[in-house]
């Protein structure tokens, strides 16, 4: 397909999605709901062809020889197309984020409210994870924003075939046509088109690789919320329960190793290196799950690889960890701090105190205490879902749910009042 048709087909369905967004905006809490009941009334219809489908993808990708955790990322479970559908009706359940006043006063006989707005049309482009589609789409409808997807060509059949269901379904309920809108165009020309349509788009959301992020951010006038890379940490402090410290490092690992809340480097006080790592070491080796180890880390368990710098500062989006020993937990701080994606930090400590330091001083969008950083979620969080991690500090950070998806504005009645 030659560029100019590209841009044509991608142009097209933008301003449609543009259109459609100023209906959206004006539907009422009880029609957004509706759409959205209808959507997971349909997903939960076709889940065979929603498996269909996602096998294909999953296939390919296998014979492409794409890495056991990635092939991971793509699969779509029965469970996990049910917590897609949970997720959507757990959205529903939620108060409506537009038109809530935030603040109020009056002046002058002026009165004076500043109120939540969607923002408008919205364009994800996404990597692996067929479920964001789902995601996505559901916190748009809620907070009344138009969506355009583009997802990641591992995942096209599965992508096709869930916003096919959605919109159709969405369609049929009173959404307005275009609202949800799927770009199937593979071609990475695509993206380097859709970055471009600033005149119709309010907001852009890369969600993937650095690689991919930076890219967008170096050929865009759009704004941009990206889903930050996740180099996690987890600390095991001096003061921490052993048995706890090892189930949560190990979880915080080796749940699902690939996504980004995974924990990528372990870090534990010296205090208790020799009773904490030969039984952390032993658990991650039995899950075929490689360790590399600073020099300290070698000396009480010398089966681990050894550690270089680049390793601190390393998302392995695989079974692969680094543990370093370090003297203390301000030594623990500041490591997280150097080499971190200010994204999932957490501390396995039974000190109040030395958790509280811990979680004022790491400059991350979520830090826990006695928390796998896997939980880091919308749907943990009670969001119903997510479209994205922040890991910037400008309008959201961390799990971003529909209020994430809002915008303000002030709304002023009076009675003749002018500038005198």
């Amino acid at each position: 397909m030659e560029q100019s048709e590209i841009k044509q087909i991608v142009e097209k369905k933008v301003s449609m999605a543009k259109i459609a967004s100023h209906g959206l905006g004006l539907l009422n809490f009880k029609q957004r709901n509706a759409i959205l009941l209808s959507m997971a009334d349909a997903l939960e219809k076709n889940i065979k062809e929603i498996k269909f489908h996602n096998d294909i993808d999953v296939e390919t990708a296998k014979s492409s020889g794409v890495s056991a955790e990635l092939i991971d990322r793509l699969t779509l479970t029965d469970k996990r197309i049910q917590d897609m559908i949970d997720g959507v009706r757990n959205i529903v359940k939620q108060e409506d984020p537009i038109g809530e006043v935030i603040e109020s006063r009056k002046i002058d006989g002026m009165s004076i409210e500043k109120i939540r707005v969607p923002l408008g049309t919205i364009a994800m482009i996404y990597e692996s994870r067929p479920n964001v589609t789902v995601d996505a789409a559901a916190l748009c409808i809620k907070s009344g924003n138009a969506i355009v997807l583009r997802g990641g060509s591992e995942a096209i059949n599965s992508n096709k075939i869930l916003a096919k269901i959605i919109s159709s379904a969405g369609e049929a309920a009173g959404m307005p046509v275009g609202a949800v809108t799927f770009i199937d165009i593979v071609d990475r020309a695509a993206v380097s088109e859709l970055v471009k349509m600033d005149d119709f788009i309010d907001l852009l959301i890369p969600r993937g690789s650095s690689a991919m992020i930076d890219y967008i951010k170096e050929h865009t006038k759009i704004p941009i919320l990206s889903h930050g890379s996740g180099l996690c940490h987890t600390y095991i402090d001096k003061c921490a329960n052993i048995d706890m410290a090892i189930k949560v490092a190990f979880n915080a690992k080796c749940q699902r190793p690939a996504v980004c809340n995974a924990t990528e480097t372990v870090l534990v006080h010296r205090d208790v290196a020799d009773k904490v790592l030969p039984r952390l070491c032993k658990e991650y080796f039995n899950a075929n799950c490689e360790v590399r180890g600073c020099k300290l880390t070698k000396a009480i368990v010398p089966e681990v690889k050894d550690a270089t710098d680049k390793d601190w500062e390393t998302e392995y989006h695989a079974k692969i960890v680094s543990i370093k020993v370090v003297n203390s937990i301000q030594d623990a701080i500041n490591h997280i701090n150097r080499y971190g994606s200010q994204h999932s930090d957490s501390i396995i400590t039974d000190d109040k105190q030395r958790a509280d330091k811990f979680l004022k001083e790491v400059d991350s969008a979520a830090v826990f205490h006695n928390v796998s950083t896997r939980l880091h979620d919308g749907g943990v969080f009670g969001l119903g879902a997510e479209i994205g991690i922040s890991t910037g500090k400008m309008h959201a950070r961390g799990a971003m749910g529909a209020r994430e998806l809002t915008s303000t504005k002030f709304v002023v009645r009076g009675n003749g009042n002018i500038r005198e």
